[in-house]
This record gives C-alpha cells, sequence and structure tokens, in this order.
C-alpha cells in the first residue's frame, strides 16, 4: 500500500516512468517506398535514372561555367539562367540520390530530421526556380517592349536584388511549410508511398488533426505558386501585344526567338507542378503523383540548360569558343 501511494505521488508530483519517457522523446521513422510499387529492384530504371541525374548535373554545371567565364553571355538574360542552372542541379540533387537508392533497394528508412530536411530544400528550391522563372520572363518582356531601355532597366543591381528576392522569398515560404508539417503527430513508422518526402504526403500520414496546417499552407502555397505564374502570364501578354504589333515577319520572328526557350521551359514546370498540388482531392492518385513529380523535379531541370542551348545561338558560340581554347593548347 505505500507502494502504491508513492508511485501515486510521483505522478501528482510530475514525475515520469521511463516509459512515459520513452513515449515523450520517440521519434517516428518514415519508410520511403519509391517509385514503384512493391520490393523488387529495378535495376534498368536504375541505370536510366542515374544516366538522367548524370546529365543534368553536366548540363546545368556547364552552364553555370559558362556563364560566369564567358564574356558574351554578361547580359541579364545568362545571369538569371545561370542561376536557373544552379537551382536546377541542387534541385535534383535533393531526391535523385535516395531514387536511384530505393530502386535497387527498396523500402529505405528515413529519420525524422533527414525527411524534413529534405522536405525544407526541396519545397525551397522549387519555389525559387519558380521565381527566377519569373525574374526571367520579365527580362525578356523588358528586352521585346522596351528594347531601348533595357539597359537602363535591367541593372545589376535590380538583377541582384530579383535573384536575392527569390531566395529569400522561397526559403521563408519553405521554412513555414516545414515547421507547421513537422509539428504534426506521426505514428513511429510510416510508409511513404513516394520516392521523397513530399509535402502532400506526410499531410496524409499525420495523425493529430491537419486542418490548420492544411488551410494555411494551401493558402499560402497558393499565393506562392500563383504570384510568379501570374507575373509570367502578364510579361507574355505584353510581349504578344507587342509582337503583335510588329508588321515584318522577320521582326516577330526574331522577338518569338528570344522568349520561346523560356516559355517551353515555363510551360513544362508550372503545368507539372499545378496538376499535382492544385487538384481535387477526390482526384488524387499517388501513383499519378509520383510519375508528374519525376517531370517537374528529374526531367524539366534536366532539360532546361539543353532548351536554352539549343535555341540560342549565343550560348552555342561559347560553347564552341570553350572547345576552341581547350583544344588550342593541344595543337602548339
Amino acid at each position: 500500500m505505500p507502494m502504491l501511494e508513492l508511485r501515486s505521488a510521483k505522478h501528482s508530483y510530475g514525475y515520469l516512468t521511463s516509459m512515459d519517457v520513452a513515449n515523450l522523446t520517440y521519434q517516428p521513422q518514415f519508410q520511403l517506398l519509391g517509385l514503384m510499387d512493391g520490393t523488387d529492384a529495378h535495376p534498368l530504371l536504375f541505370l536510366l535514372f542515374l544516366s538522367i541525374y548524370l546529365l543534368n548535373a553536366l548540363g546545368n554545371l556547364s552552364m553555370v561555367v559558362l556563364v560566369r567565364s564567358d564574356g558574351a553571355l554578361c547580359s541579364p538574360m545568362y545571369y538569371f539562367l545561370g542561376h536557373l542552372s544552379l537551382v536546377d542541379v541542387c534541385f535534383t540533387t535533393v531526391t535523385v540520390p535516395k531514387l536511384l537508392t530505393t530502386l535497387l533497394y527498396p523500402v529505405q528508412t528515413v529519420s525524422f530530421q533527414a525527411c524534413f530536411a529534405q522536405m525544407y530544400f526541396f519545397v525551397a528550391l522549387g519555389i525559387t526556380e519558380s521565381y527566377l522563372l519569373a525574374a526571367m520572363s520579365y527580362d525578356r518582356a523588358v528586352a521585346v517592349c522596351r528594347p531601348l531601355h533595357y539597359g537602363t532597366v535591367m541593372t545589376p543591381w535590380r538583377c541582384l536584388a530579383l535573384v536575392a528576392a527569390s531566395w529569400a522569398v522561397a526559403h521563408l515560404h519553405s521554412l513555414l511549410h516545414t515547421l507547421l508539417i513537422s509539428a504534426l503527430s506521426y505514428p513511429r513508422s510510416a510508409p511513404v508511398r513516394h520516392f521523397f518526402c513530399d509535402m502532400t504526403v506526410m499531410l496524409s500520414l499525420a495523425t493529430s488533426d491537419t486542418s490548420v496546417a492544411e488551410t494555411a499552407i494551401f493558402s499560402e502555397g497558393l499565393a506562392v505558386v500563383l504570384t510568379p505564374l501570374l507575373l509570367v502570364s502578364l510579361s507574355y501578354t505584353r510581349i504578344l501585344l507587342a509582337v503583335l504589333g510588329v508588321r515584318t515577319t522577320g521582326g516577330r520572328r526574331r522577338a518569338f526567338s528570344t522568349c520561346g526557350a523560356h516559355l517551353v521551359v515555363v510551360s513544362l514546370f508550372f503545368g507539372s507542378v499545378l496538376s499535382v498540388y492544385f487538384r481535387p482531392s477526390s482526384a488524387y492518385s499517388a501513383r499519378y503523383d509520383r510519375l508528374a513529380s519525376v517531370v517537374y523535379a528529374v526531367v524539366t531541370p534536366t532539360l532546361n540548360p539543353f532548351i536554352y542551348s539549343l535555341r540560342n545561338k549565343e550560348v552555342k558560340g561559347a560553347i564552341k569558343r570553350g572547345f576552341r581554347w581547350r583544344a588550342a593548347p593541344q595543337d602548339k
């Protein structure tokens, strides 16, 4: 009887048993199921995505080096393109290595901290890319609509401010998203039907009430995505009106050639993002989400440098000069 009274007294004065401490300090772990359902290895898919990732790193890092080393690529357009390429290679590095691992060894265990760190950087880099694409569309609108004032409008300080704002806004939004979702309760071991810790999947795994977090994230996320998309739409509306005012066919062709590559990149990125995050919950499909995520998280960042280089004479010229410079010492 005294022992029972002692135990009850410990609880009444705030003492915790070892089981209570374990319940309070446990850290959930997540099981990444990967791109494909099941527990079979997929070596051919592993080789495919490894090739895509290496191509991504080669293309984007080459673009970064070209923009920083070639004097002919010193305009604001290439300044933004260099930052976009840097974001793209980081964007894929956040998710693809784990994707490659799950293709060979399905069902990978990920700690709570690693999962939300991955989500933080994925969201931050994705938002940064969307704002950089908006900045590039603004640059193209100024180049087409106000060519005589281009140098005075797109000054180095304004370009730096646009890039810095893109990074800062993206990380602030990502921090808010991560804090809201990580504060929810999760089971000790939860299966993640994806190849990375995506926001929508993590919300579906939470065992606590997610209504407040979902409302905040949806309203704030809607503003984050739609703001750069609106800026892109306004810029291209101005470009279209300016091009329609050009009477010569050659002038129209030159105007469209300055923004054609950027329009392709914008369509791929925003189209796949909107199809995943802004559709009715009744239309949710884990397999569709994973495939659509591959488009904007893996395929689009890989295609970006090649789309710009194939449709741009200045980039082609910089590549040729780079090869001639490397070959010159061997000819001597």
